[in-house]
């Protein structure tokens, strides 16, 4: 087993990621504006879920995460750790999965794109001049994936700036109406009392929203020093998002009436409320739902950036089919896995132009559906986390989880549970449970999966032969 941290950089990934970089990178992965209003939409019980699901869940993961990353800072992230804990098989099933997801969650986040740009300038696109849209997004994510890497990470650099920006004025703003209009909806003890019902439909949405530490990791080859920067970087982002997640949910509920959420325009509504849609305050709008657009453009561009070099390095190491290995001969960047990806989301993007009524129905649909096939591959990681534990303890860990062995175990289970109860709920709720629904929902899971375990294989024999 490989313990010598400099063979972590076998194939000359040229280092490019600094401390600074990493935190933007992380703080644009995670902060994800396009959730916002699904969150907001559960009411005033979010701000609870909110708080609970940081504490036992998002420390947690942030922890195990800061030594997988600082322990073992190979090129992949997830993808080598699993590979080093379980084997090379289940190394190809994760990173299968971990980029499968993106595919397929890439259409949704380019349809609420184009949802939001149809509301700030054109209420009346159609749904297919939205698929147009969103195929050319497609695009121009495959072309950032593929130019260098220190050219590229400023994308999600000044995305994560621009997600600040707008939360902090949804945040703000919505205090300031509350103290000139009052609120919208009572923020009061009793109605942050969690309940059993309908509303447990978006609370997945709150644990979906708070993963994503570990994709840095995916170029770990190319940081300048993962060691000390991965753990920092943990740390000061996952300050950085808790805060700014609860304080625009709160603004959100401040300004808008719980049954006008829209999943869709939820952003753009709610910054009408808060700055008016004419003069200063309407062109004020106008740049924050644009800076909006731009960060939805950031975020795929930073988890493809993640899953496609996953992707990459297992079909380097023989756990994919050939048609993810190829890396650009100059800038180093995993070119063939984001051209796949930018040829799979196309096809899901108009596949699902077809079978969707209206954007909402879409955007939730291929949310849906990604977000299970996304959460299964955090069960496979904290398990690698234990079993590292377990077989490789001379490895050093720059980072440590505290509490020993006994501490290990209970996060690790916490966090599996975490993710356990969401997939559950991305397809029950109590009170309206949809057989056709759940049963299309896990039989497009089991294709995926099915799908994943013939390229593993198959990769797996081209590149014994």
């Amino acid at each position: 087993m490989m313990t010598d941290q400099s063979a972590a950089n076998p194939r000359g990934y040229k280092k490019v990621m600094r401390g600074l970089d990493l935190t933007l990178f992380t703080v644009c992965a995670i902060l994800v504006i396009d959730q916002l209003a699904a969150s907001a939409a559960i009411g005033p019980q979010s701000v609870f879920w909110w708080i609970f699901t940081m504490v036992f869940f998002f420390i947690p993961y942030g922890l195990i995460t800061a030594e997988l990353g600082s322990a073992y800072p190979d090129q992949g992230g997830i993808y080598a750790w699993v590979r080093r804990a379980f084997g090379a098989r289940w190394g190809g099933r994760t990173a299968w999965l971990w980029w499968i997801n993106v595919a397929l969650w890439q259409p949704s986040v380019f349809i609420l794109f184009a949802g939001i740009f149809a509301a700030l300038f054109m209420p009346e696109l159609e749904l297919w001049p939205q698929i147009a849209i969103a195929v050319v997004l497609t695009w121009i994510t495959v072309w950032i994936n593929i130019v260098r890497l220190d050219i590229g990470k400023w994308v999600p650099n000044l995305g994560a700036i621009f997600k600040v920006a707008i939360m902090l004025v949804i945040g703000v703003g919505g205090f300031v109406y509350a103290a000139n209009h009052g609120v919208a909806n009572e923020l009061t003890l009793s109605s942050m009392t969690p309940s059993w019902g309908a509303s447990l439909a978006f609370l997945p949405v709150i644990v979906y929203n708070f993963m994503g530490f570990e994709l840095m990791s995916g170029a770990s080859a190319e940081m300048k020093n993962p060691a000390r920067d991965v753990p920092l970087t943990i740390a000061v982002s996952g300050i950085l998002i808790a805060a700014f997640y609860l304080f625009a949910t709160i603004g959100i509920l401040i300004a808008l009436p719980l049954d006008e959420i829209d999943l869709v325009s939820g952003i753009v509504d709610t910054l009408r409320v808060l700055l008016g849609e004419g003069g200063a305050g309407g062109t004020f709008v106008v740049l924050l739902g644009l800076m909006a657009l731009y960060s939805f453009l950031a975020n795929m561009v930073t988890w493809t950036m993640g899953a496609n070099r996953s992707a990459a390095e297992a079909a380097l190491d023989g756990n994919l089919p050939a048609m993810f290995a190829r890396l650009h001969a100059v800038h180093r960047t995993p070119a063939s896995a984001a051209i796949v990806t930018g040829v799979v989301t196309t096809v899901v993007i108009v596949i699902y132009g077809f079978l969707a009524a209206d954007a909402e129905d879409l955007f939730w649909t291929l949310f849906a559906f990604s977000s299970i096939v996304f959460l299964l591959p955090y069960l496979i990681m904290f398990a690698a986390f234990l079993r590292l534990r377990a077989i490789d303890p001379a490895t050093p860990r720059p980072y440590r989880v505290p509490g020993g062995q006994g501490g290990a175990l209970v996060l690790a289970i916490l966090c599996m549970l975490f993710i356990l109860q969401a997939i559950v709920f991305f397809i029950y709720t109590p009170g309206e449970f949809d057989m056709t629904y759940a049963v299309s929902i896990a039989i497009g899971v089991i294709v995926t999966v099915g799908i994943g375990e013939a390229l593993v294989r198959w990769g797996g024999r081209k590149h014994a032969a």
